[in-house]
């Protein structure tokens, strides 16, 4: 047990967040060690006269950025040896924190509605094969056929046999790495990429290799430097928005990565899940290079979070390949889920959906605007989130604790970095995640934030 102790006179609201910082400034700064055991939660609530509750709620914060770990039957330790990556957003919603770290759309009434009445459509209509079969060819047939009108709006031609359909984009993502990358291989992705692709590549046995970028995506120069200098089998690319920096590749660009891609014979994964809802923009990657790219979308969050279904299309060269990785990793997508996609996609709910975000989203971009005034941020009109620099002195682990204490939560540019350098501290603020009011309230809390000197909190309750 330790001799350390919290200073009660260092507290104030939330009192089990401040608590925690108390705590994980300890555990950085080295007064607390490795297997150190923490007092018991009542003891420690005693000895600082806050509830049990409060204490249970600061270490549970601790336990989910990884700092300790709880041990039924023994305590709470210390733990500071390397662990699972950290998500960029709040696993739990906390009613007194504006959470604008989780990428979301923007919800309403509307979305609840629609749901509700697809699966009042869905008892009514079930196909028995959807209920009752095992095999993916009984189920699936039609729902690839209807999904190649929805990949035309995507801006591609395919045919059915090349389409997959998955059980949202991160198992699209996840097969269509499996099918191109064996273990040990090297995929190359933009510098700033997808927060799940630095764990999910460890997972597969990967290894990871973040290139050079500038303000619309990956530079054609350092991947063929990269391709010349070692073997890589594969390239990451969210080209339309969907990037943590809200980038939109121009088409020329396009198609000089793909030039690239073929001049060194490697497949490309593209992650293009805001599909139609982006205005103005290039055909996908997979349309200058069909012969070698995986195109992954999905309709989770252009139309509503409880849809979770999306399309993998690949080449002929690598249709089996596929069809072998999913089966293995999912066995199918949720038939019920494709009834309602493919509903949707025909009735037209699915474009009346996106069409709604994307007004929602002008008019959370229009507050970005206001409250953001006079800070250098990155956006696009449907992008679902801006990607702020912060400069001065500000560091992203102090910037996102600051604004956590201060009731905000955002998430740390770091979580999508993939590689060791060369990168300027950021953070991600999603736009949909919140209300309207509270998404004012949190951005001016931010701004705030941006625009002063970083210094430390003198804590009182």
């Amino acid at each position: 047990m330790t001799k350390w102790r919290p200073d009660p006179s260092q507290l104030r609201r939330p009192a089990y967040l401040s608590l925690a910082e108390q705590i994980a400034n300890a555990i950085m700064d080295g007064k607390l060690s490795d297997g150190v055991q923490l007092p018991p939660h009542r003891k420690l609530a005693d000895d600082l006269h806050l509830s049990v509750q409060t204490v249970s709620r600061a270490y549970d914060e601790l336990i989910r950025r990884g700092l300790i770990s709880g041990e039924i039957g023994r305590g709470s330790f210390v733990q500071t040896r390397p662990r699972e990556p950290e998500p960029p957003y709040l696993p739990e919603r906390l009613g007194e924190v504006i959470d604008l770290s989780i990428l979301k759309p923007v919800c309403e009434q509307i979305h609840l509605e629609r749901l509700r009445q697809a699966f009042g459509w869905l008892s009514e209509n079930l196909p028995s094969s959807s209920a009752l079969s095992f095999r993916p060819n009984m189920v699936f047939p039609r729902h690839r056929a209807v999904a190649t009108e929805w990949l035309a709006r995507c801006g591609l031609e395919v045919s059915p046999l090349n389409v997959s359909v998955t059980n949202g984009a991160t198992s699209g993502m996840t097969v269509a790495l499996m099918s191109v990358a064996p273990p040990g291989s090297t995929v190359a992705t933009e510098a700033i990429s997808h927060h799940t692709l630095v764990p999910l590549s460890t997972y597969l046995g990967l290894h990871l290799e973040g290139l050079a970028i500038d303000e619309e995506g990956m530079i054609p120069e350092a991947l063929d430097e990269a391709c010349r200098k070692g073997p890589i089998r594969a390239i990451f690319l969210q080209p339309s928005v969907i990037n943590p920096m809200a980038a939109l590749m121009s088409a020329a660009r396009r198609q000089a990565l793909a030039d690239v891609a073929a001049k060194h014979d490697i497949a490309i994964i593209e992650n293009d899940i805001l599909g139609p809802m982006v205005e103005g923009r290039a055909p996908p990657m997979a349309a200058f290079a069909p012969e070698r790219t995986l195109y992954v979308t999905s309709f989770t969050k252009i139309t509503v979070p409880g849809l979770r279904i999306g399309y993998l299309t690949a080449p002929d060269r690598y249709v089996a390949a596929v069809a072998n990785r999913h089966l293995v990793s999912n066995w199918m997508a949720t038939p019920a889920m494709a009834e309602i996609a493919t509903r949707w996609v025909s009735d037209g709910t699915a474009m009346e959906l996106v069409n709604w975000q994307r007004r929602a989203l002008s008019s959370r971009h229009a507050i970005a605007a206001e409250m953001l005034a006079g800070l250098s941020y990155r956006a696009h009109p449907q992008s679902l989130h801006v990607w702020l620099p912060l400069s001065g002195n500000h560091t992203e682990d102090g910037f996102v604790s600051q604004a956590r204490l201060r009731g905000v939560a955002i998430a740390p540019g770091k979580a999508f970095h993939t590689a060791d350098q060369g990168w300027t501290p950021a953070v991600r603020i999603s736009l949909g995640s919140t209300t309207e009011s509270e998404l004012r309230t949190g951005l001016g809390i931010v701004a705030s934030l941006a625009q002063g000197n970083p210094e430390e909190l003198l804590l009182a309750i």
